[in-house]
């Protein structure tokens, strides 16, 4: 494959990725019903990790201490950290504060790109392009109503956003090994169960019998298979090829898909100040696109 085509196959992997988990919230949603936030965390990668592991079965390497050290890392990062804060977050403030909020992974992307893998700054059309997507993601996520300020909430949220730019840079540096990008997922979505079982010491007991009951059954279904085995895999390799900062200014489009999934779905309606908001992030992330394709 091509450098160039190998570009486009990951810049479709980042937008499959977005696309897949923009609509999880509606999965989500309804396995709140049944099962704890943790609980479901722990179902979804489990399930992940089986299909990752049948898919790589026989990939067998030796890994150094500091290749574990790596893997072990991203799987508390990206796993369990990311995943904890931002599920706390949510019982704190806003859904939509908390998407705002994450919007802003980029820019620490970018931030700590520069700082860590020692990469030059972005130039000012990544910055032009990361502003008018946040503004278009506050007016997407508050169409109908003005934003709320909790603190503990707020910081949380702003701690998984952190987070998450680290275990994408942590992926950057983990695709130099040069390993199947299913083989590393396995191992990352491995370390990062480890990671999670302590919370089920805080949980109450789960119910079995619930989680094979048909709505139940498949909406773990897709975020096990889907969201996670699937979309790691694809945002992974995406980062492999693009780049943290390249592949991070996807997320921008995360509220874009909710609200026309929100449509689809709920049969909701899009208001001038939604289509405004819309507008303005996916010129946002063309800006910002733009910026870094003069760079490859």
């Amino acid at each position: 494959m091509t450098p160039t085509n190998s570009n486009t196959t990951a810049h479709l992997a980042a937008f499959l990725t977005i696309l897949c988990w923009g609509t999880t919230f509606i999965s989500t949603k309804v396995l709140l019903q049944g099962f704890t936030p943790v609980q479901i965390l722990l179902i979804r990668f489990c399930i992940g990790f089986a299909a990752l592991y049948f898919l790589s079965a026989k990939s067998t390497y030796q890994l150094t201490r500091r290749q574990n050290v790596y893997l072990a890392s991203a799987g508390f990062l990206g796993i369990c950290l990311y995943y904890l804060l931002e599920n706390i977050a949510l019982t704190y403030t806003q859904a939509s504060s908390v998407g705002v909020i994450m919007s802003v992974s980029p820019f620490f992307t970018a931030t700590f790109s520069c700082i860590l893998l020692k990469e030059k700054l972005p130039s000012a059309a990544f910055f032009i392009g990361f502003c008018l997507a946040i503004v278009g993601v506050y007016l997407l996520s508050f169409s109908g109503g003005t934003m709320v300020v909790n603190p503990k909430g707020d910081l949380l949220a702003i701690s998984a956003a952190a987070v998450w730019a680290l275990y994408s840079i942590l992926m950057k540096e983990i695709g130099k090994f040069g390993f199947p990008t299913i083989f590393v997922t396995r191992k990352i979505f491995g370390y990062g169960i480890l990671f999670m079982l302590p919370a089920l010491l805080f949980e109450s007991g789960l119910n079995w019998q619930r989680i094979f009951e048909p709505v139940f059954f498949f909406n773990l279904l897709f975020l096990g298979l889907g969201a996670s085995a699937m979309c790691f895999v694809t945002w992974n390799f995406a980062v492999k090829v693009l780049g943290a900062v390249k592949t991070s200014v996807y997320i921008y489009l995360v509220p874009v898909i909710t609200v026309l999934c929100s449509v689809v779905v709920l049969h909701e309606t899009i208001s001038i100040r939604a289509a405004l908001g819309i507008l303005l992030t996916l010129i946002g992330l063309l800006l910002s696109e733009m910026n870094n394709r003069k760079k490859l």
